[in-house]
């Protein structure tokens, strides 16, 4: 696998305690001018600090640091799966995620806002940890406000067990299913 997601570390840090299973996107700026896109089914999660304020996130999470990673590296620790993804365009219905994830309401807002079109990708990904995460040196087609990065190298994600287990999975994907609906690429 040679495909990466940024995200910001935080997040990251609750997918990998198994706290959080949602991405929540809109593009950075370098991105399309629709935004984020679901370019991927199967790629690493390439943590971040790039726009990562504690003031975006939910009050319960603001005190939690990730580690620091060392200067110059990243350590791969995570890939995902995506399980399903919904097109939300009703800024309301993302009230029904809280707690769902470690982001703030007003960056949740503001994210939906962001740019002329409002809405709001919702992904479901199932995360997987390998057995020994893999460390990259930073390089600087990496650096950016840019969500999908090509790896300089292929890394095979080999021994790697999920984060959520299957039925507690399960029942999570029918409770977004229950609060936003069908999934795929309608728009609620």
């Amino acid at each position: 696998m040679r495909t990466a997601l940024k995200e910001w570390a935080v997040v990251c840090e609750a997918l990998a305690r198994g706290e959080q299973s949602l991405l929540l996107r809109k593009g950075g700026i370098r991105e399309r001018r629709a935004g984020f896109a679901l370019e991927h089914r199967t790629f690493w999660l390439y943590p971040t600090s790039f726009h990562q304020d504690p003031e975006k996130l939910a009050p319960s999470v603001r005190r939690q640091r990730p580690p620091q990673p060392t200067p110059g590296t990243v350590a791969l620790a995570l890939y995902a799966e995506v399980a399903d993804h919904w097109k939300v365009v009703d800024l309301e219905a993302l009230r029904s995620l809280e707690g769902l994830h470690v982001l703030g309401w007003s960056t949740i807002a503001e994210r939906f806002y962001y740019r002329k079109k409002p809405g709001l990708e919702v992904v479901l990904v199932r995360v997987y940890r390998p057995e020994h995460p893999q460390v990259l040196r930073e390089q600087p087609q990496y650096a950016g406000c840019h969500s999908w990065m090509t790896l300089d190298a292929s890394i095979a994600p080999a021994a790697s067990v999920p984060v959520v287990g299957d039925s507690e999975f399960a029942a999570l994907h029918r409770r977004l299913c229950t609060l936003l609906g069908p999934p795929g690429d309608g728009s609620i």
